[in-house]
């Protein structure tokens, strides 16, 4: 099987494109799906992240499309035949954008809609009309509620990342928006793992698919070096930094399980003087856009996220990706690490487990990946007890001196043990103690045993108070009363 993109059977347009790209070559999801889409058949794929599923089914819709292209401004003449569902909004904007990199010498028109900004600029795009809409599912049905967005003309569904849309919660909302589809359509599914929900989900919407695995379900890259170390809780910022230093890591990932961990993790490091950034769901979607354009320009070093950046974020030549918390879910780790080795380039994966529930956590990961994962203790350079300094020792002694020197005379450490003697000052006498007291030895004797308290005393000759009103307070005048008040009756 050839595995030239100007063998296959694409309009010239879209091969222009992609030579535009630099690519030649498919990968192998590319090499068998391409082929199978061009003919119309549904798809279930199953490839690791970063093989290049993107164009394993964008340019085939692209292709097939080709029929409906026209230069007509009327958006009737442009409705929407090709709907891409993905989970995460990062990922829907680098599908759209790859995507309209492919069809940028056709007349086919795309879009991107997806939450966390104003509808309105989405709205506008829909209604000039377009044949390919990417899109995340809570957004594309706040538009299907508000009309904007027609799906009686779909020709072609394509939901990536499925297992992600299923774990997010999607479920329910993924109905709700093939029921608006027609029956008769093409559905492609691709994803990174295959669970038992994901081909329940298949056998639901797909008819008679063509099962595409060009690697072990879950399996990870090969490119990846894998370590896991034993950390606690409190030393992973200190483990995180040596590794980093000594690996001379330029850009990595940082993934932590919660936003506040992710948000409270980025000002630490950036207090320590370490360019990194947040990535995380309570941030804006422009703060997030900001975010992922300064990593890829490498205005930051690390990028802090949670699980938001683990799926299809293709950002070339990252080396290394850190597992700061073990992820909950075992296959969230597959995606993660495939952050980095990718297009098959090498990459590191570290992860620190700081015992407790995260070794049920690998132990998860190593039934998942089926490879025996070993828990490495990591010895930290500031508890080492010899420091090197320009090529120095200073083992504890007075001076730093050169190694292979046997140091000065006068230190006492390396001198024998007879020889110290001598150098040793005699200790300095104690000066003989004074006398004790006897008084102080005496047992307690209180001197007036039949006097009264003190208090007693002082009441007794206390000056009685005068009760005479104060000079500015007037006295009370005496009223004559009216009435005799009637004397008590003897009986």
């Amino acid at each position: 099987m050839s595995t030239l993109y100007s063998d296959l059977a694409l309009a010239d347009t879209l091969k222009r494109a992609v030579a535009d790209m630099g690519y030649e070559n498919m990968t192998p999801i590319q090499a068998q799906a391409i082929p199978v889409v061009l003919t119309g058949q549904d798809v279930m794929g199953a490839a690791q992240t970063g093989t290049g599923k993107t164009a394993a089914f964008s340019l085939p819709l692209l292709q097939r499309l080709l029929k409906h292209e026209n230069a007509s401004t009327s958006p009737a003449r442009h409705p929407v035949r090709a709907l891409v569902l993905l989970p995460t909004r990062e990922l829907a904007d680098q599908v759209a954008q790859q995507i309209k990199a492919y069809a940028k010498y056709t007349q086919l028109r795309s879009t991107v809609v997806f939450g966390g900004i104003d509808m309105k600029p989405q709205t506008a795009e829909l209604k000039k009309g377009v044949e390919v809409l990417v899109a995340t599912p809570g957004r594309l049905l706040d538009h299907i509620e508000a009309k904007n967005a027609v799906l009686n003309q779909v020709e072609y569904v394509v939901l990536d990342e499925a297992d992600r849309m299923l774990d997010i919660g999607f479920l329910p909302d993924l109905q709700r928006i093939l029921s608006y589809l027609p029956k008769q359509r093409t559905t492609l599914l691709f994803s990174a793992t295959f669970s038992p929900e994901i081909k329940r989900l298949a056998g639901s919407y797909l008819q008679n698919p063509i099962t595409i695995e060009v690697a072990r379900p879950n399996e990870t890259a090969s490119t990846v070096e894998q370590r896991f170390y034993r950390v606690a809780d409190d030393d992973k910022r200190r483990a995180l930094k040596q590794i980093v230093r000594q690996r001379g890591i330029t850009q990595a990932f940082v993934f932590v399980n919660s936003k506040l961990g992710c948000a409270r993790l980025a000002r630490s490091l950036e207090r320590e003087g370490l360019r990194c950034t947040a990535l995380h769901g309570d941030k804006s979607q422009d703060e997030r856009l900001k975010a992922l354009a300064a990593f890829k320009a490498g205005e930051v070093d690390l990028l802090v996220c949670t699980d938001v950046a683990a799926r299809g974020l293709d950002i070339k030549d990252v080396p290394a990706v850190f597992n700061f918390d073990i992820p909950f879910n075992a296959e969230d780790y597959v995606h993660r690490i495939g952050r980095t080795g990718r297009a098959g380039a090498s990459g590191l994966a570290v992860s620190f487990s700081a015992g407790g529930n995260d070794a049920r956590l690998v132990a998860d990961i190593e039934k998942l990946i089926k490879k025996p994962i070993e828990l490495e203790a990591l010895e930290y350079e500031e508890d080492r007890p010899n420091f090197r300094r320009d090529g120095r020792i200073n083992d504890g002694r007075r001076h730093w001196r050169e190694e292979g020197e046997t140091g000065d005379a006068r230190d006492a450490l390396d001198r024998p043990r007879d020889s110290r003697e001598a150098y040793r000052s005699p200790r300095p006498q104690r000066a003989p103690a004074a006398p004790r007291d006897p008084f102080f030895d005496r047992p307690y004797e209180p001197s007036e045993r039949d006097a009264a308290p003190a208090w007693e005393s002082a009441s007794a000759k206390a000056v009685p108070v005068s009760r005479s009103p104060a000079s500015h307070i007037r006295s009370k005048r005496k009223v004559p009363a009216l009435f005799k008040a009637a004397e008590p009756s003897g009986s």
